[in-house]
């Protein structure tokens, strides 16, 4: 008996209704299985975003997808005759291991499931954390993520998120508007406080209630110093910004109303001397002064 009648010979004992029976299970379980648990995790998590917050819908549909997998995974192991007892014992060992190698990596985790009890901010929400200030993109157990502003991706871990302030910016639908402004000493402040009001009740933008307003904050080194306040819907708080500042300047320029800009005078008093100016040349000699 030649070499390829031995391997047709074992193919053939192997072929047995037993093992056609566990290939097709396995081939069930991994092509079928694994898409169905990522269907069921994808499907759960559309519906409680919609039904609740994206936060819980993201996490419950990871926690789905893990345990379905690992379900998956055990169900192959046993149908290959695995004998799982001394690998859960050695998973066991492994485990604590690992929790004493990565006590950061466990702060993390219940840093996280504070922020998911206290629910400070939700996916989808604009965030600041120190110098930091994004979109929320997922809330996950070791670390959330962030898309700034300018499109770049950040990962802040859990526990510097509950060490640190954090600021929502769209937590609610309405937000104000502060413009630091500054004039001239000779303008009218009570002309100003005017315009600037105008200016608020023509932008479409700008709510009328709250109302706008104008405080004076100040006598400061070159200017007087304003803040003009408006209030707003949050999603419309950089439009807003942009238009009022351009409009601002484009009135007062039409009115001639001086923004000035940071300037030194020099003044030596009423009864001495000015201050002489002397132009000097490159090698030292006086070309001429000035009183």
């Amino acid at each position: 008996m030649d070499i390829n009648s031995l391997d047709v010979l074992n193919l053939r004992e192997y072929l047995t209704a037993g093992n056609i029976a566990m290939v097709a299970r396995l081939i069930l379980l991994v092509f079928v299985g694994i898409p169905v648990v990522y269907g069921i995790s994808k499907w759960v998590r559309r519906y409680l975003s919609k039904k609740y917050t994206p936060q819980q819908g993201m996490i419950i549909g990871k926690i789905i997808f893990y345990l379905g997998l690992l379900m998956v995974t055990i169900s192959v192991m046993k149908e290959l005759k695995f004998e799982l007892t001394p690998l859960l014992g050695a998973a066991g060992i492994l485990g604590m291991a690992i929790g004493f190698a990565s006590q950061t990596s466990l702060s993390n985790i219940i840093s996280g499931l504070f922020l998911i009890t206290e629910k400070p901010f939700a996916v989808n929400d604009v965030i600041s954390v120190g110098t930091v200030t994004g979109q929320v993109l997922s809330i996950d157990t070791l670390s959330i993520k962030l898309r700034t502003l300018d499109n770049k991706f950040v990962r802040i871990p859990n526990e510097t998120i509950v060490k640190s302030e954090v600021t929502n910016l769209t937590r609610f639908p309405i937000r104000r508007l502060d413009l630091p402004i500054g004039v001239a000493y000779k303008e009218d402040l009570t002309r100003i406080h005017k315009i600037l009001l105008v200016l608020a009740h023509e932008n479409p933008l700008c709510l009328e209630e709250p109302a706008p307003d104008v405080y004076f904050t100040g006598y400061g080194a070159s200017s007087l110093d304003l803040l003009f306040t408006v209030w707003l819907r949050t999603g419309d708080y950089l439009s807003v910004r942009n238009q009022l500042m351009d409009s601002i300047k484009k009135k007062f320029d039409e009115l001639g109303i001086e923004i000035p800009f940071p300037h030194v005078s020099v003044y030596t008093g009423s009864v001495t001397e000015p201050l002489p100016i002397r132009v000097v040349s490159s090698s030292g000699e006086v070309k001429n002064q000035i009183k």
